[in-house]
């Protein structure tokens, strides 16, 4: 059964507004942009994942990927912004049924989710990390490592994690899935997993708000590298339909002017985001769907 609540989060503080289901039914028609932009408002898939997409204390959606879209699709004549929340590995699927418009969780592109929906530009780097007991006891630094030690792991469901734990050799019947980031944390906490791995950003944040836990966040690492030995780190950015080809072209440009402009480093920061975050120029979505 799919979770969702809808909450307006601009300048104005939260409102009603129609949904464009029911202004499609008037008579308003159209690309999903048009609808969009004749509606005012936009539908986004979060995950409840911090510090990518989530819901207040007050039941408004924030984090980086909602705001870096409210200030994108503001750009583009898109003044609201309302959040459609499930669980993480249903994402794409609500997204191509048409639950929202939109995915703006800090979704890691990857070859496997680009044969299914369409990304943006890069919209940040991030690398991973470990959440381990205090002192790591498994002397846990790469996936390789995990592998080796035949550790096993807490993964997001459908994460890129779990897909990077494979690739690394890290059997299938090591890694255990949970649904949601606070659900991975109290895992390792309760002892169900000796360690679990995610993007540091998402595993600093949770620390912080699990205080006197005895867990520790390793240090970030890349979870492959390039025949130079480059690390090549995981990638965010925002999801899209196939066909809404239009609004993809318009949301880039607008992202690429906001990341060229240093708004984008304005408006990250309080995420937890820095200048590191920010995908080098060169880095395509195109290289990343096939790498």
């Amino acid at each position: 059964m799919l979770s969702r609540r809808a909450f307006l989060a601009g300048s104005a503080g939260l409102a009603a507004l129609p949904t464009l289901t029911t202004l499609a039914a008037c008579g308003t028609s159209g690309t999903t942009f048009e609808r969009m932009r004749a509606a005012g408002v936009a539908r986004i898939g979060i995950a409840g994942e911090r510090p990518y997409g989530y819901l207040n204390g007050d039941g408004a959606v924030t984090g980086e990927a909602p705001t870096v879209a409210r200030a994108v699709l503001a750009d583009l004549g898109v003044g609201g912004v309302e959040a459609v929340q499930v669980p993480f590995a249903r994402l794409l699927t609500g997204l191509l049924d048409g639950q929202y418009d939109l995915v703006a969780a800090g979704t890691t592109i990857t070859p496997s989710r680009c044969a299914r929906v369409a990304f943006s530009r890069p919209d940040f780097l991030a690398p991973l990390a470990f959440l381990v007991p205090e002192g790591n006891p498994q002397g846990l630094r790469t996936l390789g490592g995990a592998s080796r030690s035949r550790t096993r792991l807490g993964v997001l469901e459908g994460s890129a994690e779990q897909d990077y734990a494979l690739a690394a050799g890290v059997s299938p019947t090591a890694i255990t899935t949970y649904d949601g980031q606070s659900t991975l944390y109290r895992a390792v906490a309760n002892g169900e997993v000796p360690a679990a791995v995610l993007t540091r950003l998402s595993l600093l944040d949770e620390q912080s708000r699990n205080p006197g836990s005895r867990l520790q966040v390793t240090p970030g690492f890349a979870p492959s590298t390039t025949p130079t030995g480059e690390p090549v780190y995981p990638v965010g950015a925002f999801a899209f339909r196939p066909a809404d080809t239009d609004l993809v072209v318009a949301f880039d440009t607008a992202l690429t002017d906001l990341q060229t402009s240093g708004r984008w480093l304005e408006t990250v920061r309080p995420f937890g985001f820095d200048d590191e975050n920010l995908p080098q120029a060169g880095l395509t979505t195109a290289q990343l769907c096939t790498s």
